[in-house]
């Protein structure tokens, strides 16, 4: 009888093993991140998002791991996020950036985000060299394995010709909310 349950139990271990790393949390990543700067992403008069730059580096290194936490405070499709999302990558990236890469950055940018409401909490965290993952709340919701992504998707925000400079300075910490 012990037999049979031991391939049972060994089963078990592993699928809490695996549940493990599913439930990760985007903090795990990072340990020791703390927030870097805040702002907020108003437009047209009416906010968008809350902003928080989290880093385990201080003062702030761009080449290190990193999160960019945004916290929605109305509703946008996926398909605005992601449409916004190429408008400023094709922006900043000009003609350095095919427009089949640019196809694919969008489908897979199409996985990783998802509708947002008042209150949805989205996280982007930077791995450099290896690409981004995108958490939705706490859950782990897709990763992008590719390090050219990662860069130009977070220059959105952190590039000196992202177009919110202010909001820039503020996840900086170079200026106050």
């Amino acid at each position: 009888m012990n037999r049979l349950h031991s391939p049972l139990r060994h089963g078990l271990w592993l699928l809490v093993l695996l549940g493990g790393q599913a439930l990760a949390n985007w903090q795990d990543t990072l340990p020791g991140a703390r927030i870097i700067g805040t702002g907020e992403f108003r437009m047209f008069g009416f906010d968008v998002y809350n902003a928080r730059l989290w880093s385990a580096a201080q003062p702030f290194v761009s080449d290190q791991p990193f999160a960019l936490e945004l916290i929605y405070q109305r509703r946008i499709s996926r398909e605005d996020l992601v449409k916004a999302s190429v408008k400023e990558i094709k922006r900043l990236s000009g003609t350095s950036v095919s427009a089949g890469q640019l196809a694919q950055w969008q489908a897979q940018m199409q996985e990783a985000f998802v509708d947002v409401e008042a209150g949805t909490r989205l996280t982007g965290v930077y791995l450099p060299g290896q690409g981004a993952r995108f958490f939705v709340g706490q859950q782990l919701l897709y990763e992008v394995k590719d390090p050219v992504f990662a860069r130009v998707f977070f220059d959105i925000w952190l590039d000196p010709r992202t177009s919110n400079p202010e909001l820039r300075e503020q996840l900086l910490g170079i200026a106050k909310p």
